[in-house]
C-alpha cells in the first residue's frame, strides 16, 4: 500500500473509532460488537506501524477511548487509568513475553480473567470509603461517588485504618441481574440495554443514586493505585491484601511461573465463559513482579507488563424454526426466534430476541432460514446474519392485528415498536394492572401481584376499572386473603379514588409518560378532561415536555377505548382534578436541588414544600440552580454549587423562608 492510500484509509479508521468511542463509552449505546471494534483498532494499528510518519497524538491508538461527561464533577487521576494492548491469538502472547523477557528476567505472570464492566478508581482515607470516579480518558473522570457507594459488595469502612487507599476496580452487572434488568425494560415498552457493560456503564452514570441502587451493580477491584503505610514487591502480594481489606477481589486469577502456564490459564478462563455470574471478554497477563514493572514501563496509551487476551465470539448455525410474537405492558409486539438447540459459551441456546420489524426486514429473516448465532457479551443471544434463506420466502412480517386480543397494531412515526393500543389486551392486562396499582402510580396497599393474578385468572377483573366494581365476596376467597385482608383491600380501593389526577394519568401507563411527565401534565392542565382533550401542540408549550410525549398522550385519549375507561373512572368516582395548591409564588422561577439527608423533613416533602410555594425542584446543579438545599452527608451536588457559587441553604434557613 502507497503512503497516500495508507493515510486516506487511516482517517477513514479514526473517524469510524472515534464515532464508536462516542456511541459506547458517552451515550452507552454501541453500534458494532466488542470484536468488530478491535479489528478496526488493530488495522489501524497495524497501518501505523507500517507507516509511523502518519501517526499522530491524537489518534485513537495513542488515548484510552472515554472522557469525562459535562454533567458529573471532574476528577483529575493522580495515577493515570491506563487502558491495555490487547491480543488475538496465543502466538501474540508469546510476542508479549518475549518483549518482557528483553527486559526483565525469569518474569513471573499473574493471569485474571478480563471482567467486561466499566472500570474505576475508589479511595479511602483512614479506612473509609470517601470518593469514587470513572476512569474518563484516563487523566480525567467523573466523580460518581454516591452512585459507587450504592454498591453493597464495596465496604465502606476497611478492616485496617489504611491512611490513604486508592484503588482500581471494574463495576459489573451479573448475568442475572442483567436478564432481569432487561425484563423489566422490555416489559415496560423501553429499549433494553443491548450488553451487561452498558447495563453497568448506563447505571452508574444516572443522576439520581436510587435508580443505580435499583440496577444490583457490583464490582470486583483488581488493583492498587496509590497505598500509604504499606509496600508490596507483586501483584500477587497485594491481591491478598485487597482481600485481607473485605474487597471483593478479581476471581479465577493464578500466578504461572512460564508463559506456558499463563497461555493454559487463559485457555481454562475462557473454558468458564457462560458459567459464571458475570461477563468477561478476555484474560489479563500481567507481570507480577513490581520493580520488573518499573524497569518495563508504559506507552503513551498503556503499560509494558501486561496484556489482554481477547477472545473471538463464538458463532454457530442453526435453524430458525419459529417466530413467536409476545406482547408487553406497554403493548409493544416482540418477535422472539424459536431455533433448533446450539450450545454457545457454555449454554444451551433455543431462543433470541428478534427486536422488531426493521431488524427482521434488514437481515431478511424468515422462518426455515439457516442463521448464524452467538451471545453478544457473552450473556444475551442474537442473530448475527442469514447464513442460508428459504427460496422463495419473503422477511417475516408482524402482524396487523394483536395476537392476543385481535385489536389493530399501530406503529408509530419515528419509532422502530409496533404496539397493540388495547389497554384490555390479555397479554398486557396482567402486567398493566400490577403498574396501575404501583406505589407510584395509584398506590392501592395489598394489591400485589399475587393478588391480581388470581383476580384475573378467575375471571374477576379484566381491566383496571374492574378494580373498582369489586365488592365484598369477591376478595376473602383467594389464596392466602380472608375477610379481614378483603376489608382491607376495600378500604385501600376505596382510598385511591381521592388520590390526585396526575397518579391516575401514570398508572394509565402511556407510552413517554413516565411520573414527572404525568405531573406535568395534571399541573398544566388541572382536570382529565382537560387533558384529554389537550392538543399535541398545546401539550408541547409545557416546559420540559417533549414533542414524542405530546403525540404520545393526544394518541392514548383519542383512542375509544380510553374514552370508555375514562367513563368507568367518573362513574366509580375517582377523582378526576389536580389537587396541586400554590399557596402563593414566592419560589416562582426559583430552581432547587437537594442533597443529603436532612434532619426532619424527608426529600419527597421538601420537595412538595417547593412545588407548593411555585417553585421547581431538579436533580442537578448547574449555574440557573437558584439553591442547594444540603443536608448531612451531602455528596459530589454540593461541591458543584460551592463551585458555580450557588447558595447553599440548611433546613432551617429553607423553612424560615416559608414563614
Amino acid at each position: 500500500m502507497e503512503q497516500a492510500e495508507a493515510e486516506k484509509r487511516i482517517e477513514s479508521l479514526r473517524a469510524q473509532i472515534r464515532y464508536h468511542n462516542q456511541k459506547y463509552y458517552m451515550e452507552d449505546q454501541p453500534e458494532i460488537d466488542d470484536y468488530a471494534y478491535d479489528m478496526l483498532l488493530r488495522e489501524l494499528e497495524q497501518l501505523e506501524e507500517a507507516f509511523p510518519a502518519l501517526v499522530t497524538p491524537d489518534s485513537p491508538t495513542q488515548q484510552v477511548g472515554g472522557k469525562a461527561l459535562n454533567r458529573f464533577t471532574p476528577v483529575e487521576h493522580a495515577v493515570p487509568m491506563e487502558s491495555l494492548h490487547d491480543s488475538f491469538s496465543e502466538e501474540e502472547l508469546w510476542d508479549f513475553d518475549r518483549r518482557v523477557r528483553a527486559v526483565a528476567d525469569d518474569p513471573v505472570y499473574v493471569v485474571e480473567p478480563k471482567i467486561d464492566g466499566l472500570s474505576v478508581a475508589v479511595e479511602y482515607r483512614d479506612g473509609l470509603y470517601f470518593r469514587g470516579s470513572t476512569r474518563g480518558d484516563g487523566q480525567v473522570g467523573e466523580d460518581v461517588t454516591e452512585n459507587i457507594r450504592t454498591i453493597q459488595s464495596l465496604p465502606k469502612k476497611l478492616r485496617q485504618p489504611i491512611p490513604y487507599l486508592e484503588v482500581r476496580g471494574e463495576v459489573y452487572l451479573s448475568e442475572s441481574g442483567f436478564e432481569a434488568l432487561c425484563a423489566r425494560q422490555e416489559n415496560n415498552g423501553e429499549p433494553p440495554f443491548k450488553n451487561p457493560r452498558n447495563a453497568a456503564a448506563g447505571s452508574l452514570r444516572q443522576k439520581d443514586p436510587v435508580v443505580t441502587a435499583s440496577r444490583g451493580l457490583d464490582i470486583f477491584v483488581f488493583n492498587i493505585q496509590q497505598i500509604e503505610g504499606k509496600t508490596f514487591s507483586s501483584h500477587a502480594q497485594s491481591l491478598l491484601f485487597l482481600e485481607e481489606l473485605g474487597f471483593p477481589v478479581v476471581p479465577c486469577r493464578a500466578v504461572c511461573r512460564s508463559m506456558e502456564e499463563a497461555v493454559e490459564q487463559v485457555r481454562q478462563i475462557g473454558e468458564l465463559r457462560g458459567t459464571l455470574d458475570f461477563s468477561l471478554d478476555g484474560a489479563v497477563v500481567k507481570v507480577d513482579d513490581f520493580a520488573q514493572r518499573e524497569l518495563l514501563g508504559s506507552t503513551a496509551k498503556f503499560p509494558r507488563w501486561a496484556e489482554a487476551y481477547k477472545y473471538p465470539p463464538e458463532e454457530k448455525p442453526t435453524r430458525l424454526l419459529d417466530i413467536e410474537v409476545n406482547v408487553g405492558r406497554t403493548g409493544v409486539l416482540t418477535p422472539i426466534g424459536v431455533f433448533a438447540p446450539v450450545s454457545l459459551a457454555g449454554t444451551t441456546v433455543s431462543r433470541a430476541t428478534l427486536h422488531n420489524q426493521d431488524f427482521i426486514t434488514e437481515k431478511g429473516i424468515a422462518v426455515g432460514d439457516t442463521v448464524i448465532l452467538r451471545k453478544a457479551g457473552e450473556i444475551i443471544p442474537e442473530v448475527v446474519s442469514v447464513l442460508e434463506h428459504q427460496p422463495g420466502v419473503p422477511a417475516f412480517q408482524l402482524p396487523s392485528f394483536c395476537p392476543s386480543c385481535g385489536e389493530p397494531v399501530l406503529r408509530a412515526d419515528g419509532e422502530a415498536a409496533v404496539r397493540c393500543t388495547n389497554l384490555d389486551c390479555p397479554a398486557q392486562l396482567l402486567r398493566h394492572l400490577i403498574h396501575f396499582t404501583s406505589r407510584d402510580a395509584m398506590d392501592i396497599e395489598g394489591l400485589g401481584p399475587a393478588v391480581i393474578e388470581q383476580l384475573v385468572q378467575r375471571g374477576r377483573i379484566a381491566s383496571s376499572a374492574d378494580l373498582y366494581d369489586l365488592r365484598p365476596g369477591d376478595i376473602a376467597d383467594l389464596e392466602r386473603m380472608g375477610e379481614k385482608s378483603e376489608a382491607n383491600l376495600l378500604q385501600a380501593l376505596e382510598r385511591s379514588k381521592q388520590n390526585d389526577v396526575y397518579r391516575l394519568l401514570f398508572a394509565f401507563g402511556i407510552p413517554h409518560i413516565g411520573l414527572k411527565a404525568a405531573k406535568l401534565l395534571a399541573g398544566h392542565f388541572h382536570t382529565m378532561d382537560a387533558v384529554a382533550s389537550a392538543s399535541v401542540e398545546a401539550m408541547c408549550e409545557i416546559e420540559g415536555f417533549g414533542q414524542i410525549m405530546a403525540e404520545s398522550a393526544a394518541a392514548f385519549f383519542a383512542l375509544p377505548h380510553t374514552k370508555e375507561l375514562l367513563e368507568r373512572f367518573r362513574k366509580a368516582g375517582l377523582n378526576m382534578a389536580s389537587k396541586a395548591q400554590v399557596e402563593d409564588l414566592r419560589f416562582q422561577g426559583k430552581t432547587f436541588v437537594l442533597t443529603g439527608t436532612l434532619p426532619t423533613l424527608t426529600r419527597a416533602q421538601a420537595t412538595a414544600l417547593i412545588e407548593k410555594f411555585g417553585g421547581k425542584a431538579s436533580s442537578s446543579v448547574s449555574k440557573k440552580t437558584s439553591y442547594v438545599l444540603a443536608g448531612e452527608e451531602a455528596g459530589s451536588k454540593l461541591e458543584k454549587a460551592r463551585q458555580l457559587g450557588v447558595p447553599l441553604l440548611g433546613e432551617a434557613e429553607f423553612l424560615a423562608m416559608l414563614e
